[in-house]
């Protein structure tokens, strides 16, 4: 589970260029519309939702429908290129996967921030436990929700794990 995607792209270019080499093996082509939110999500260099790049776009002078966003982002996570995480917040936030390793998530209840984090005792770990089941893992999502170090200080009473 602690192996990076053979294919995985190392830069922001090569990522575009495997979501388009994607594309064409689908049948479809990279649109204005599709290359401006590639790029867009690409350059976050962290997690946004479908309303975030519609947002970024409109402000820079380029009308996008949310479902162009949306249908866009389900080709982006087909790709490989890109990933999507659901916080149970109603809404999913994507990352784009350039070059990167394996990682987890931390997620502030309050803020909504997103640390990400790598802890190769948990990757063992989910490993050997996966071993003991003859299980075959595919992949795996771990999320930690809580509160971040600026929102504690807020937190309801008798929230704090030990």
């Amino acid at each position: 589970m602690t192996a990076r995607r053979a294919q995985e792209p190392s830069t922001p270019r090569e990522a575009l260029q495997a979501f388009t080499a994607y594309l064409r093996t689908g049948g479809h082509t990279l649109t204005r519309s599709r290359r401006l939110i590639a790029e867009t999500l690409i350059r976050a260099r962290g997690h946004l939702a479908a309303e975030d790049i519609v947002e970024r776009l409109r402000r820079s002078g380029t009308p996008v429908s949310g479902a162009t966003v949306y249908r866009t982002l389900l080709l982006m996570r087909a790709s490989g290129c890109f990933d999507a995480h659901d916080f149970d917040q109603g809404r999913r936030l994507y990352e784009p996967m350039v070059g990167r390793a394996h990682h987890d998530h931390l997620y502030c209840i309050t803020c909504g921030r997103v640390i990400e984090f790598s802890e190769e005792q948990i990757e063992r770990l989910q490993d050997q436990i996966v071993r003991r089941h003859g299980f075959t893992a595919v992949y795996h999502s771990h999320k930690i929700f809580g509160y971040c170090r600026r929102c504690t200080p807020h937190a309801p009473a008798g929230s704090r794990h030990a």
